[in-house]
């Protein structure tokens, strides 16, 4: 009877554990691994990073905040989740010349680590409800330059950690 009884609470035990990790999941945090060179240096291939999906709720993204979302493709393709870097919000005027990310005219200092290009871009106005981002990896990286403006709704949350390599975990 004893063996009955420990097997029936593990078993309990595992049920809520697995049951709370799929709630965590789709409403909290999740793990997402970075694909492609596109937001090298400041991300590296195969790095994985913890996803503040509970941000959206709360708090409107930011400019250079690193965002990951569902892509945006044609209907009927597969949608991958990707990362790249809010450049512009709704209602702004978004414009490179010779690499250079200028807001409304006024030139935008980017501090992060970046792998720039020197093209020139624009200037396009940003519609309600959407973002303009770029990967830090100009030169390599399909952004908003290419497919065009991120709707709000494929946001899926901020970077907020970077959990492996071990040797570069903390925030981003």
């Amino acid at each position: 009877m004893k063996f009955k009884h420990w097997v029936f609470d593990w078993g309990e035990t595992v049920v809520v554990a697995f049951i709370l990790a799929l709630i965590i999941r789709a409403f909290f945090i999740q793990v997402f691994w970075i694909p492609s060179s596109s937001m090298e240096p400041t991300l590296d291939i195969k790095d994985r990073i913890v996803v503040n999906k509970a941000a959206n709720y709360f708090v409107e993204p930011k400019r250079q905040q690193i965002i990951v979302f569902r892509q945006v493709a044609p209907e009927g393709t597969p949608k991958r989740d990707l990362i790249k870097r809010l450049m512009a919000l709704p209602g702004e005027t978004f414009e490179m010349k010779d690499g250079i990310v200028y807001i409304n005219g006024e030139k935008i200092e980017e501090t992060h680590p970046m792998n720039r290009d020197y093209m020139d871009f624009g200037p396009v106005v940003v519609p309600p409800d959407a973002y303009f981002v770029l990967g830090d990896n100009r030169g390599a990286s399909a952004d908003s330059r290419y497919w065009g403006f991120l709707p709000k709704e494929n946001v899926i949350g901020p970077a907020a950690l970077r959990i492996w390599p071990l040797n570069k975990f903390g925030g981003i």
